[in-house]
């Protein structure tokens, strides 16, 4: 069992940065697939972004590639969300979830991932 705790959303002004935590616990954290997804109002859950349990590879969405990194510690059990130049139509609630699956690669379906965080809400202004 994983549980995951999200940090670090809030109101920012478009252009600006913010960085969003996920707080792991659990001893398998290193082994576990590691996922971004964010939920609008009125929209379907979708995948931001993604790193693989070694952290030697990630993918992401079309949205925010070259604006969104994603990273992680797994000494620190944490993975982390750094999003820059953001959008209007970034505002979401920003989810992070884990994939204890033994696949290579890192996938971009909701229901690959088992454990869910709380979510944090993630408000872009115009």
């Amino acid at each position: 069992q994983v549980q995951l705790v999200e940090s670090g959303g809030g109101l920012v002004q478009a252009g600006g940065s913010l960085r969003l935590s996920c707080a792991a616990s659990g001893r398998s954290f290193s082994s576990y697939h590691m996922g971004w997804f964010r939920q609008a109002p009125g929209k379907e859950r979708e995948f931001v972004a993604g790193i693989r349990w070694s952290g030697d590879s990630t993918r992401s969405a079309d949205s925010v590639k070259g604006r969104f990194t994603i990273s992680r510690d797994n000494a620190k059990n944490t993975v982390y969300l750094q999003m820059n130049r953001l959008k209007p139509e970034d505002t979401a609630v920003y989810y992070c979830a884990a994939d204890r699956g033994r696949q290579p690669i890192v996938r971009n379906m909701t229901n690959a991932y088992d454990y869910w965080g709380q979510g944090t809400q993630v408000t872009v202004s115009s």
